[in-house]
């Protein structure tokens, strides 16, 4: 990377949130809805510019996303309107988790509500890889009446869709899904199948690998009525000493898309492109759960 170059190559809902969020331009007029993670007040603010429905905030993204401060909680809760989902995990690594790690959660969860963020994302699973409906149904009764998320948790699951029958039954309005793949495009057939198996019982939003070339073409084959992205890009940061061989972190190194003085922020001019494409009547989409 050329650093003298600028820039780098529901059912369960919170009925507080409905009333005091401004309707977002995709809200009103598109048929699917854009969820953008987040990991910064910028990033928040520019998913909003760009026109999302709402933004999941979380820290952490090379780790799959990890639960935000309380300190970034508030920010982004007082700079933006649209709704702002919390991602409930507290480490990386597996969905099984220890009892400590467990009243983590739970403690989290109440400080979501005290904040006033309009829902929570979260997912634990057994050491088998089901569902543990236990500890759903424990996190989902602390959360409400905030909104509710199954996270790609369930992407880890042995049978996607005795999962998804699972959280049905537990009541959970959505699940986030990459149809059991690295990616939403390689687990298509897989998310299409199981929005017809729910057959409007509960939301199944796909993301993962999700980007502003190939979002609406997805939604258009599979018929999803919510999708997940970052939509990022990325810039340098403000320092202009830029140190090369020493890292943050083990696992990363200083090569050409990855060094301690890159940021990546969500990308308001890429999210209103996929947001004006999914609000487009010439973008027909069928709502397979409704097909018998």
């Amino acid at each position: 990377m050329n650093s003298s170059s600028h820039e780098p190559t529901d059912r369960v809902q919170n009925p507080a949130s409905s009333s005091s969020s401004s309707p977002s331009p995709s809200s009103s007029s598109a048929s699917c809805l854009l969820e953008v993670c987040v990991d910064s007040v910028a990033s928040a603010r520019a998913a909003e510019r760009g026109g999302a429905s709402r933004v999941e905030l979380c820290v952490g993204m090379v780790d799959g996303g990890l639960t935000p401060s309380i300190g970034l909680m508030r920010a982004v809760r007082r700079a933006v309107a649209i709704p702002v989902m919390a991602l409930i995990r507290p480490r990386p690594g597996d969905f099984c988790y220890t009892d400590d790690e467990f009243s983590v959660m739970l403690d989290d969860i109440d400080m979501c509500r005290e904040i006033g963020v309009d829902g929570v994302v979260i997912g634990v699973l057994n050491a088998d890889g089901t569902v543990d409906e236990k500890r759903t149904r424990l996190l989902a009764t602390r959360a409400h009446p905030m909104s509710v998320t199954f996270h790609r948790a369930i992407d880890m699951t042995p049978d996607l869709s005795a999962a998804m029958e699972t959280l049905i039954q537990l009541s959970i309005p959505r699940l986030l899904t990459s149809g059991g793949e690295c990616d939403a495009i390689a687990g298509q057939s897989t998310i299409t199948s199981l929005l017809k198996r729910s057959r409007g019982r509960i939301s199944i939003m796909a993301g993962g690998g999700l980007n502003e070339q190939n979002t609406v073409a997805f939604v258009t084959a599979t018929g999803v009525s919510e999708v997940h992205g970052s939509f990022r890009s990325q810039r340098w940061g403000e320092m202009s000493y830029r140190k090369g061989g020493v890292y943050m972190g083990g696992e990363r190194r200083n090569i050409a898309d990855e060094t301690e003085f890159v940021l990546k922020e969500a990308d308001g001019e890429k999210i209103k492109t996929v947001v004006q494409h999914l609000s487009s009547p010439a973008t027909r989409m069928v709502r397979i759960g409704d097909i018998p």
